[in-house]
């Protein structure tokens, strides 16, 4: 095979070459347009087959390299003229194009290469070896279109090899226009006239001409006809592409004259640039929804056989792209299927097949959202849905960042203000959450003692049920028998957890299933939902009839259910449960991947919403305390040296007392010096992080204080490189004249040596001795200016640089969020379009993402990982081998890292990138577009280490977001693994060979043998997601770490990557980690922790217990920083908890933001309790003092204790089992002897305890950060 370089390779997907079997002709044509080849076969059967022999074939058959070289042996050499149609520039097909220049000039042979499409590309046409005019011909003929300039196109190339004169120049024909079979060039007159009823909804469809030029109109035909059969009158209009002025502007003048309430859209890409501010596209102009159509790539059998839906071709040209546009990812609704095959050109033409059930789908939800528009708001109905996980009453509402019941209580005032009908709509959050847990919920116990809910008759219920397809109820019914044994029905039907108000009802999400039979179900990943999430979703359509669904925050169990990842059948979950019924989905905008999984699954509308107001954490408690005596300390320094010893011993006492000492590794063998220094950097670095104040309540942007600290936070990372865009607090430094200091990367405990000037001087009494210090009057300084309270004196220009952008740029971008929020939802809700807007953590110097309020979008997949995030992921995967390397005095051999879609979409794939650069590899970017072609294998002189070999640990979205990064990935480690290294430099050839050999001596094949021994990407079972600890923890199904380690290595063992597809794999997973000396996970913002999410604790924990399991020895967590992107900072899983505990979960600046939530506030400390005891439960990184201040922080304080009493007492119920089962199970042994007596009186003094163990497990939600 030839080889581009020695050592740059290409990404293998595991696809096979194949050999197209072609005798050499005097013309071949290649081109990845199904709908050209055809029309050339059309053409070349109307010329005659005398005026050249021809070969028609499609690009995509010889991505191959092997292909491509059989191809160029076979056919390429003995013909005459080489045509090559590519769409995507040089990169698209780099080595078959250059596998058949070679050819060519070996032979002297004709070459012609054109672009795919209708822009010219010098580069691409310069390989060509005709002159360039005649290279333009040939282009224009492709280009222009139709039977007669097709048949001229194969004159033309007849004429250039002497076999025919030369014909015609093209004819240029309409570039768009109405599509009305039997009428040529029909008018707007011709169409209305097929409508039944000129009044009706009309549903715009738009395709590519080329559809109409090959009679490929198949699929489009059937569109019109459903939505004929559902109401809606059908305008079709092709068009050539949706950047070109004649089509734009023929689609314009179309939609004044009739306004479409909706369009369907059957072209690829985006007309937009992501990151730029959206304008309006010519389909979404009219200000109504836009609904992607996929004709797929794919055959209808290899569709359905697909877990994954859509081909990464397709997931980018017909998912991703159209994302940046705004539109709304509906069903890939017809499918490429062979014809008859055609002797002539030794070809088989494809013909566009369409299937009913997808079409018809389509077209339901295509008139459903244009129903919105006509429906009046007063008789308009909608659901609004809230998140219960786990499922126990303290944890109702969930919504990551949100204060879900507020926000619902907002959105039901506003939807009454925009003249909806919502009734007595509750006064407060607090009236709404009195309201839904004294009705039924989720929970088992005691649910026939709650009268408030809805009833679905089980008859009522069957005939719905019956209209399920036969294997959907199937399945439903082999897991959980007849509707009637189901838990929640009662008497003759289903008590539901919904209550009316007015037109609009709210209810609590029902739960996948887990709770009914935990211990039988637990390792189940693929969890079908039991009769009464049916029930729910049956009521809300069919018996209530409501024209939308709002699932509120993030995020619920609905787009987690089984089924394909994309392009969904009848048969998958979230279609089966939702179908055809507009979602509007409020989702918090640092979440692009679990928002992604809500439009791709369930044709969700996103309407992004603000994070949190983040603040510094400030120094409290035991903190504070030691701040003080380090202050006295240093002052003492050489003046009072009794007084020096005696503060050092209180010091270290405090430290010891507090557990500050295990939090950094304080150890005996360190001198007082060292241990103070550290003790002094921590306190520091303790007080700067960036934590929570309070949650975001939908429709409200944060004010006075809490705007301020926002700005602050927002204003403190690099936003870019223009003017404006730097730091605030470098600016500010910079302008202070601190030459050569950095407040974003010091070191906090070194003393201060410059200027102490004064201005910042007056901004604190205490002392001023170090570089903490510092930057603590810095951070002040920088408060004061965005909030006004300081004059900003004239020579502090870049400070003033920084202000500008602030007040021009960041503030009204904030502070218009909050009713831009409401606003889309409103507008959604009257069936018009949302305005899309990028994705990502917006202190991360991402202010590009606000306002929210819009239909956020994600990275375009094929840029992954970008330079960008090469960059960090190559300095953090440094640091970490150097890390190890210090405290093991050895590099690491064998680590494993998580990968989530969600961070690597924020990132762009900072993971990858780290990954890759562990084991010497970097990828290749295509120059101009950025999108990652292959990769290169690092020399080990240039790493400077060996290699280290990595595992990965990929999320279910990872695994549907990113099959190219998987294959990118595989592909670089296994040629790692065939490098002809010493074993010491890189073991992962070493492995790779020792467990190849093994299998083969086992009696597995020796090619077999290989492709098992490279395994190094898994995850959960094709269709399911998450890791599966969840429901042990919740349920408390769990005797020790082994149960979670045979959950995790069930949910997991599936091998990705390089053709694997969720291969079993459990026994290769076994070997990975049995052998793994660490385990990573990244976290790449501020604006959530580890205590946040059940995500951290079932990957990381999970990770760690079950390597702890296989090989008797609890491995190295770090649990990495890449907050701040030029600056990653590696941290012990130990280490992150105790920062998180104490700057956060236990601060007492955190719970009061909280506690201005009510029930929701006290879910959040909740929550916080559940996470740090399950990671107590998975891996030895919790102590007993971080159990300590979390007792001290919520039950021993008598304010916070009444709070919860009054706002959420099943969540204190919650806390209190929790506490008690830390205690228990032995992992938690409190400071204080009376704290066991206390907790048995708090249980007894509460009405209604809650047992943990026999409430509901969380895993109804699926996956979290994936």
């Amino acid at each position: 095979m030839h080889i581009l370089a020695s050592q740059t390779r290409r990404i293998d997907d595991g696809g096979d070459a194949v050999d197209l079997g072609q005798a050499p002709a005097d013309v071949l044509f290649l081109s990845a347009a199904d709908t050209e080849l055809g029309s050339f076969a059309a053409a070349h059967a109307d010329v005659g087959a005398d005026i050249c022999s021809l070969r028609l074939a499609n690009l995509m058959a010889l991505s191959h390299p092997y292909s491509a070289d059989l191809y160029a042996d076979s056919t390429v050499r003995g013909s005459r003229l080489v045509v090559l149609r590519i769409l995507g520039g040089v990169e698209y097909w780099r080595y078959g194009l250059e596998r058949f220049e070679e050819e060519v000039r070996a032979n002297g042979l004709d070459l012609i290469v054109v672009p795919g499409d209708d822009k010219w590309d010098e580069e691409l046409t310069s390989r060509s070896t005709r002159t360039t005019e005649e290279v333009h011909r040939f282009w224009r003929y492709c280009v222009e279109g139709g039977a007669e300039n097709y048949a001229n196109a194969l004159r033309f190339a007849a004429s250039l090899i002497g076999k025919a004169d030369e014909p015609a120049h093209p004819v240029p024909l309409p570039r768009a226009g109405i599509y009305l079979p039997g009428k040529s060039s029909p008018s707007l007159a011709d169409l209305r006239a097929t409508w039944c009823a000129q009044d009706r909804p009309v549903a715009a469809i738009t395709f590519y001409r080329a559809l109409v030029q090959g009679a490929q109109t198949a699929p489009v035909d059937a569109l019109v006809a459903a939505l004929e059969r559902a109401g809606v009158n059908a305008l079709p209009v092709f068009v050539s592409s949706l950047k070109e002025a004649e089509s734009t502007a023929i689609l314009a003048s179309l939609f004044d004259q009739v306004p479409p309430d909706v369009v369907l859209n059957g072209t690829a890409f985006a007309v937009s640039k992501a990151g730029a501010r959206h304008e309006p596209t010519p389909l979404d102009r009219p200000g109504r929804p836009v609904l992607q159509v996929v004709f797929s790539s794919s055959s209808r059998e290899g569709w359905a056989e697909s877990d994954q839906g859509l081909s990464i071709r397709d997931l980018s040209m017909h998912v991703v792209l159209p994302e940046i546009d705004g539109r709304i990812l509906t069903r890939a609704v017809s499918f490429k299927e062979e014809g008859i095959y055609d002797p002539a050109s030794q070809s088989t033409p494809i013909r566009f097949e369409s299937l009913p059930d997808r079409i018809a789908f389509v077209a339901n939800l295509a008139a459903a959202w244009a129903r919105l528009a006509h429906t009046p708001s007063d008789c308009k109905k909608t659901a609004l849905i809230l998140a219960n996980y786990p499922n126990r009453d303290g944890r109702l509402a969930n919504g990551v960042g949100l204060d879900t019941p507020a926000s619902c209580v907002a959105l039901l005032q506003a939807m009454g203000a925009a003249g909806f009908e919502t009734g007595e709509v509750p006064s407060s959050s607090s009236d709404l959450m009195k309201r839904l847990t004294a009705g039924v919920t989720n929970a088992l116990e005691g649910r026939s003692d709650r009268d408030d809910c809805e009833f679905l008759p089980l008859d009522v219920y069957h005939r719905s049920f019956s209209d399920l397809p036969e294997d959907v109820r199937s399945a439903v019914a082999d897991r959980w028998g007849a509707p009637e044994e189901d838990p929640f029905v009662a008497g003759s039907g289903f008590r539901l957890a919904l209550h009316r108000f007015g037109n609009q009802v709210v209810g609590i999400q029902p739960a996948r299933g887990y709770n009914i039979d935990p211990k039988e179900t637990y390792h189940d990943p693929d969890l079908v939902p039991p009769h009464n999430y049916f029930a729910f979703y049956f009521w809300i359509r069919h018996h209530f009839g409501v024209h939308a669904v709002i699932h509120l925050g993030k995020h619920g169990n609905l787009e987690w259910l089984p089924g394909k990842a994309l392009a969904l059948s009848e048969s998958c979950f979230p279609e089966a449960v939702l179908g055809p019924t507009p979602n509007i989905y409020p989702f918090i905008v640092n979440d692009p991947g679990e928002g992604a999984q809500a439009k791709r699954r369930t044709s969700a509308v996103i309407v992004d919403h603000l994070t949190p107001p983040l603040t510094r954490a400030e120094s409290h408690g035991a903190a504070e305390e030691l701040e003080t005596l380090l202050d006295e300390y240093y002052l003492a320094s050489g003046v009072d040296p009794r007084r020096l010893k005696a503060l050092t011993r209180d010091i270290l006492d405090a430290a010891v007392r507090h557990g500050l000492d295990k939090d950094i590794g304080l150890d005996e063998d360190m001198d007082e010096e060292t241990r103070l220094a550290r003790l002094d950097a921590h306190l520091c670095d303790l007080k700067e992080l960036q934590i929570r104040d309070g949650l975001h309540i939908l429709g409200f942007s944060p004010e006075k204080e809490q705007l301020t600290d926002l700005l602050a936070a927002l204003a403190r990372v690099p936003r870019g490189s223009a003017p404006g865009a730097e730091s605030l607090q470098r600016a500010l430094a910079a302008d202070l004249g601190f030459s050569g200091f950095d407040p974003l990367d010091c070191d906090f405990s070194a003393g201060w040596s410059g200027e102490k000037t004064d201005c910042l001087v007056s901004l604190s009494a205490s002392p001023w001795r170090s570089n903490g210090d510092t930057v603590e009057r810095i951070e002040l300084m920088c408060r004061d200016l965005i909030a006004g309270d300081r004059i900003v004196p004239q020579d502090w220009s870049r400070v003033r640089g920084v202000l500008t952008e602030i007040e021009e740029r960041i503030r009204p971008s904030v502070t218009t969020s909050g009713d831009a929020e409401l606003g889309a939802v409103l507008s959604a809700l009257g069936g018009e379009f949302v305005e899309p807007g990028p994705s990502g953590a917006p202190s991360r110097g991402r202010p590009d993402v606000l306002p929210t309020g819009r239909n956020f979008y994600s990275v375009d997949v094929r840029a992954v990982p970008t330079e960008t995030a090469w960059r960090l992921g190559r300095q953090s995967a440094d640091l970490v081998a150097e890390r190890y390397f210090q405290e093991e005095g050895e590099w690491p051999s064998s680590l494993v890292l998580t990968c989530w879609g969600t961070a690597n979409m924020r990132t762009g794939g900072d993971d990858v990138a780290q990954a890759l650069a562990l084991i010497g590899a970097k990828p290749v970017w295509e120059p101009g577009s950025g999108r990652v072609t292959g990769f290169e294998i690092l020399k080990l002189s240039e790493l400077g280490r060996p290699r280290i070999d990595v595992t990965l640990r990929v999320s279910g979205f990872f695994r549907d977001a990113f099959p190219h990064q998987m294959d990118l990935f595989d592909s670089a480690v296994r040629a790692i693994g065939e490098l002809e290294e010493p074993e010491e430099a890189n073991p992962v050839a070493a492995r790779m060979r020792t467990e190849a050999a093994n299998l083969v001596a086992a009696g597995v094949d020796e090619a077999e043998a290989r492709r098992k021994a490279g395994f190094r990407v898994f995850g959960s079972k094709p269709g399911a997601y998450g890791a599966g600890l969840q429901a042990l923890i919740d349920e408390g199904i769990w005797s020790d770490r082994k149960d979670f380690a045979d959950t995790f290595l069930a949910w997991g063992g599936y091998a990705y990557g390089g053709g694997a597809a969720g291969e079993g794999a459990r026994k290769a997973l076994e070997s990975r980690l049995e052998r793994t000396d660490a385990v990573l996970q990244n976290q790449d913002n501020r604006e959530h922790d580890l205590l946040d999410s059940d995500d951290y604790y079932q990957f990381e924990g999970g990770l760690a217990a079950t390597i702890e399991t296989l090989s008797g020895e609890a491995p190295k967590v770090y649990h990495n920083d890449h907050s701040r992107p030029e600056r990653p900072v590696i941290r012990s899983l130990s280490e992150e908890i105790g920062r998180v505990v104490r700057a956060r979960a236990a601060n007492p600046k955190w719970i009061a933001g909280v506690m201005r939530h009510g029930y929701k506030g006290a879910f959040e400390m909740v929550a916080t309790l559940d996470y740090l005891f399950a990671f107590a439960a998975t891996t030895n990184a919790v102590g007993d003092h971080h159990f300590d201040q979390l007792y001290e922080a919520y039950i021993d304080n008598t304010a916070v204790l009444a709070f919860l009493k009054d706002e959420n007492p099943a969540g204190l119920a919650e806390m209190v089992a929790r506490f008690d089962e830390a205690l228990e199970r032995g992992l938690w042994t409190p400071r204080r002897n009376s704290t066991q007596a206390a907790l048995n009186e708090l249980k007894r003094s509460l009405e209604a305890p809650v047992r943990i163990k026999e409430t509901e497990t969380g895993m109804e939600k699926g996956m979290g950060t994936s």
